[in-house]
């Protein structure tokens, strides 16, 4: 017997028969985390994005702070434009920069979550003169 298939023989004595779990006939279903929680996660990338939910689920945004060329930028608390569709129920930023948030459908509707990415300046950096936009438009169904 090889050493591999000994160890998987000896662990599965090693489970009492209680334990071990009884899997009835049934066609296998593919379910996501994001699916089982109602939660859809957006990130940098998706900025542009139209997406749509469900009334009752959240859509989480994770902001990400970076550096590039010697300046830091960071993220504002994204923001629903429609709180009455897309109501904020928590949000916070890093001291690094980074910022979250979580909105939750409440009603039909289109809401755009929007966020504002800036520049922090260094001591021998200065930081152009632009603000960059990340914007979502999430319909909820």
């Amino acid at each position: 017997m090889l050493p591999l298939a000994r160890a998987a023989a000896a662990l599965a004595l090693a489970i009492p028969p209680a334990l071990v779990p009884v899997v009835a006939d049934a066609a296998p279903v593919v379910v996501t985390a994001a699916h089982l929680a109602g939660r859809t996660v957006l990130t940098n990338i998706d900025s542009g994005r139209a997406m749509a939910v469900q009334v009752g689920d959240d859509v989480e945004i994770r902001l990400s702070a970076y550096r590039q060329d010697g300046l830091t930028y960071t993220w504002e608390i994204p923001r629903s434009s429609a709180s009455d569709v897309l109501h904020a129920t928590a949000g916070r930023t890093t001291p690094n920069g980074d910022a979250t948030a979580v909105l939750t459908a409440e009603s039909e509707g289109t809401a755009t979550v929007s966020a504002v990415r800036s520049c922090r300046p260094d001591p021998s950096v200065s930081c152009p003169l632009l603000i960059a936009p990340w914007k979502v438009t999430v319909e909820v169904r």
